[in-house]
C-alpha cells in the first residue's frame, strides 16, 4: 500500500493551492482519507477527513470555508482544495488512509480517531508566505 500525496509549494497569501492524494495497493475500498499537517514546533493537527462510504466531511475550525476534501474521478484520489491560503497554513501536510469508515465518522473525528488511520504518505510542503 502507497499513498502519494503532491501539490505543495510556495505561494502568497491568499492563494490557493490543491493537494492530490493517491492510493494504491489497497485490495479492498478506501473508505475514511483525512489530510493532516504540521508546523515546526506544533503536534501534528487533524485538517480534514472524509468517509468515502457515507460522503461525510469534517475540517478543524481554523480551514472552515477556505478548504475543502474531495474524492477524484479516478479510484482512490483524493484532493484537498485551498483557498485563502494564510500564513499559518504553512506546515507539512499529509494525507493519510485506511479500510475501516469510522475514522472520518463524527465520533471518530470528534475523538481523533483519524490520527490512528493505517496507511500515510509522505508530506508535502506547503508555505504562504505574506
Amino acid at each position: 500500500v502507497q499513498l502519494q500525496a503532491s501539490g505543495g509549494g510556495l505561494v502568497q497569501a491568499g492563494s490557493s493551492l490543491t493537494l492530490s492524494c493517491v492510493a494504491s495497493g489497497f485490495t479492498g475500498d478506501v473508505y475514511s482519507v483525512g489530510w493532516f499537517r504540521q508546523a515546526p514546533g506544533n503536534e501534528r493537527e487533524a485538517v480534514s477527513c472524509i468517509s468515502t462510504r457515507l460522503n461525510y466531511t469534517f475540517y478543524t475550525d481554523s480551514v472552515k470555508g477556505r478548504f475543502t476534501i474531495s474524492r477524484g474521478n479516478a479510484k482512490n484520489t483524493f484532493y484537498l482544495q485551498m483557498d485563502n491560503l494564510k500564513e499559518e497554513d504553512s506546515a507539512v501536510y499529509y494525507c493519510a488512509a485506511d479500510e475501516k469508515p469510522w475514522y472520518c465518522s463524527g465520533y471518530g473525528w470528534n475523538i481523533g480517531q483519524p490520527h490512528d488511520m493505517r496507511y500515510w504518505g509522505k508530506e508535502t510542503l506547503v508555505t504562504v508566505s505574506s
